[in-house]
């Protein structure tokens, strides 16, 4: 029993890492005790990674923790290591006939439990201790205890015959072997790195699909109820119309049948005087007859009923007309702001790599037309709107807030959000191709309204000699061949804006890492008549 317990307290003060006693103990933050120089050693093959960790529980500590010798605990392996040295073996412990005997052991020997190559002796537990604890003896070789040490030494010379030429074989199988120990070691904290990596990346993706379901679920949340009170609004405004009709047709109806009832009242007082007249006309007393005519023929004065004039039936068509335009410009804003919504893309942590050939970039192609109401007047659009003339003259543009009227350009219609690719043909002495947020300027000085000049935009001006890219006033010289086609990649997710050379293989002349706050729109500048610029039309 008291070996039993005198093994479980080896077991307890062991270090997870040389397997032995502890060694000038230390204790890391987690609690758990390693030998020094072990633990030390695990850390310095960290070095490469800002966190050190536990071998046992994985648990990463950031700076590097001190080391300090446990006091207490090397005072308890201390006491441990003589109450080992005085326990008493039992029985089994012995060597019996096919065992190897300790060569240290007076009287009755104990097994040995390895056999040292360098001395060529044979030790019990106890009597192997000098052999782990002074460091010459350290560099020994153990191997399991073997009788062919005895065996294979000369009596008469006492030298090794055998044992000598296995240690020399032994040597460089042992030396490799400890080479690969090594390399094994550092493989191992690969690994533990890698896995300790790729669990914190697991935790990642986690918390990121929590934070979706709830992000999902408050905007669906929000979402209804701006529909809700969105559709509130349109009752309450159909609940008005509905009154201001009512109202209306009962003020009209009753103005209506107030004539009404005067001229039913003027048809019965000329009825009743029409009466009086047939009376009168058959009188045959001539005096009686011209006596009551002044006061029988004189009229009232009429209501001039053949004055009123009945419109044709378009009592309340304004109401209506003005309804069914209202209905047609919600319906134009819903279509164009739902665009917005279904491309709208929720935020990742992976990202779609960008194209490596033209063919993937067509996989993300757009079709781009311009919005008249944003071109300038010296601007002429054609091709479906899809091309885009410097003209000398003004264009018969109506006035829209939406149009430029400083710098000639112009915006697309289409808003871009998630993946987007499209090119533009150019031809003249100089453009700038551009992508910008809705709410740039459209007048106003150079670094409000142009186009690269300020942070609601980027462009890449298009020379015949050189090419440069503009962002909020900073120029970027971007060197390349020049070319008359420029391709533009958007991952407005990933806040990349790429811009491309497209001739017989797509050249990379400037890209853009930023993070885009707002959906954006594709644009042009033109600056010297004639200048012309085509979004063509990809398949």
């Amino acid at each position: 029993m008291a070996l039993n317990n005198l093994k479980l307290y080896q077991e307890t003060f062991s270090c997870s890492i040389c397997l032995d006693l502890l060694k000038d103990p230390v204790t890391i933050p987690c609690g758990h005790s390693y030998c020094m120089n072990c633990i030390k050693g695990h850390w310095d093959g960290e070095e490469g990674s800002r966190n050190h960790s536990c071998p046992q529980c994985r648990k990463t500590f950031s700076p590097r923790p001190v080391l300090v010798k446990n006091i207490m605990l090397a005072e308890l392996v201390e006491e441990l290591k003589k109450t080992e040295l005085q326990a008493a073996p039992a029985d089994h412990c012995y060597a019996g006939a096919e065992d190897v005997a300790c060569d240290v052991c007076s009287g009755r020997k104990l097994k040995a439990i390895k056999s040292c190559l360098v001395c060529l002796a044979s030790y019990c537990e106890k009597h192997l201790q000098p052999h782990r604890d002074a460091p010459p003896l350290q560099k020994h070789k153990l191997v399991d205890p073997s009788k062919k040490l005895q065996e294979n030494i000369c009596p008469r010379r006492d030298e090794v015959i055998k044992i000598l030429a296995e240690a020399y074989e032994t040597a460089p199988i042992a030396a490799e072997r400890a080479e690969k120990q090594k390399e094994l070691k550092g493989r191992r904290q690969q690994i533990q790195q890698r896995i300790q990596d790729a669990e914190k990346d697991v935790k990642l993706l986690q918390q990121e699909v929590e934070a979706i379901n709830q992000s999902a679920a408050k905007t669906v949340e929000h979402s209804q109820k701006i529909f809700t009170e969105f559709v509130c609004f349109i009752q309450k405004k159909s609940s008005d119309v509905k009154q201001q009709i009512r109202s209306q047709r009962k003020t009209e109806v009753s103005r209506v049948k107030e004539l009404q009832k005067k001229l039913e009242q003027e048809i019965t007082e000329l009825r009743r005087k029409d009466a009086e007249l047939i009376e009168l006309s058959h009188t045959e007393d001539h005096s009686q007859f011209l006596h009551k005519y002044p006061s029988v023929s004189a009229l009232r004065g009429s209501t001039h009923s053949s004055s009123i004039k009945i419109r044709p039936l378009r009592h309340f068509e304004d109401v209506t007309a003005a309804v069914s335009e209202l209905r047609d410009k919600l319906q134009d804003i819903l279509r164009e702001e739902w665009t917005n919504i279904s491309l709208a893309e929720v935020d990742v942590l992976l990202s779609d790599p960008e194209p490596k050939s033209r063919a993937g970039f067509l996989k993300c192609s757009r079709e781009i037309t311009l919005d008249p109401n944003t071109a300038h007047t010296q601007l002429l659009l054609s091709e479906g709107n899809r091309k885009v003339t410097f003209m000398e003259q003004q264009q018969s543009y109506s006035d829209h807030p939406d149009r430029f009227s400083t710098w000639k350009q112009v915006l697309s219609r289409e808003s871009l959000t998630g993946r987007c690719y499209w090119e533009v043909e150019w031809r003249g002495a100089e453009v700038y191709v551009s992508v910008a947020y809705k709410n740039i300027s459209r007048a106003g000085a150079l670094h409000e309204s142009f186009f690269g000049f300020n942070k609601k935009s980027w462009s890449l001006r298009c020379n015949i000699n050189s090419n440069r890219f503009y962002h909020n006033k900073v120029q970027t010289p971007v060197p390349g061949r020049q070319t008359y086609r420029i391709g533009v990649y958007l991952d407005h997710r990933a806040g990349i804006l790429s811009f491309y050379s497209v001739y017989e293989t797509m050249y990379l002349l400037h890209r853009v890492q930023t993070t885009f706050t707002q959906p954006l729109y594709a644009g042009v500048c033109l600056y010297h008549h004639g200048d012309t610029t085509e979004f063509i039309k990809l398949k």
